[in-house]
């Protein structure tokens, strides 16, 4: 009896997803996506505790990355780690592959948001002045960068393309097949291991942009060792970021976020108290792999 060597793509059809993915802990915590896709705001700043200073600038015309686009940069870094981390940083994907893993219906409409939240994301403009922490240069730098190095599109073999008509669960305008390549500084970040974890499954069980962003920016909590978190309400909506500014807008805006972490198991505790005149947030987090109470 013969038997045949497995193959790559054999290896890759078998392997069981990844539970925990590793992110850029420096990039979780700074503000990126807003979570409307409003363009009601030209530019995101935020100054860190420290003295650094963000900023992220979109292309002229186009609004800043939003909550699809929150959730195609996920799916990017879950796709480049299941892929062996390649040095180069690039990952390919048909458009139609990438949305359902995304749980997005598939049609016109979601290629349309996919094309235009890859070119979104190469071309908006996030600069760091002291701000962004480099593991390699062991210091917070200054730098700008995008968060995609490059984004190219093809459409399929027009001998695939007439094939798609004798498949009726695939459309027609499948607009064929990405190559996308992460950028420099958040791949040095995670080969150094100045990460924190995401469970890719846990993030879309998560059914708001606010919660899945709170998750995030949890994680890197874990990730320097706090049991619990403690905040001012207003510097979270910065770090978030929330348009909302009045305490009582931001309770109802994280309330529902608040309930939705607890049912997951992400904290066992997400309060907003007043103390004086301030507001505060605190999170106490559940242990990994603990059921939710």
């Amino acid at each position: 009896m013969t038997t045949r060597r497995a193959s790559n793509a054999d290896v890759g059809r078998r392997r069981a997803p990844a539970r925990q993915i590793p992110v850029d802990r420096s990039l979780e915590a700074l503000p990126l996506f807003r979570l409307s896709d409003s363009a009601e705001e030209g530019a995101i700043a935020f100054t860190t505790l420290e003295g650094g200073r963000w900023r992220v600038l979109p292309a002229p015309g186009d609004r800043l990355p939003g909550t699809f686009d929150q959730d195609v940069w996920v799916e990017l870094l879950h796709r480049w780690h299941e892929a062996g981390a390649p040095p180069d940083g690039t990952v390919t994907f048909t458009l139609h592959a990438f949305l359902r893993s995304m749980g997005r219906r598939v049609d016109g409409r979601t290629y349309e948001q996919l094309r235009a939240a890859l070119a979104r994301m190469e071309k908006t403009t996030l600069e760091s002045s002291g701000a962004y922490l480099s593991a390699p240069a062991g210091r917070c730098v200054d730098l700008t960068f995008s968060l995609l190095g490059g984004v190219t599109i093809e459409r399929r073999r027009i001998l695939d393309r007439e094939q798609l008509a004798l498949f009726p669960t695939l459309s027609v305008a499948e607009p064929g097949v990405a190559r996308v390549t992460i950028a420099q500084p958040v791949r040095e970040n995670i080969a150094a291991g100045h990460t924190a974890l995401l469970a890719v499954a846990r993030y879309l069980e998560l059914g708001s942009p606010v919660a899945r962003r709170l998750y995030r920016l949890l994680e890197v909590a874990r990730a320097e060792n706090r049991l619990a978190w403690r905040l001012p309400l207003e510097r979270l909506a910065e770090q978030l970021p929330l348009v909302q500014r009045y305490p009582s807008h931001l309770q109802r805006v994280l309330k529902p976020a608040h309930q939705a972490l607890r049912e997951a198991g992400v904290v066992r505790e997400a309060v907003i108290r007043q103390e004086d005149r301030e507001w505060f947030a605190e999170y106490v987090l559940a242990v990994r792999g603990q059921p939710p109470a």
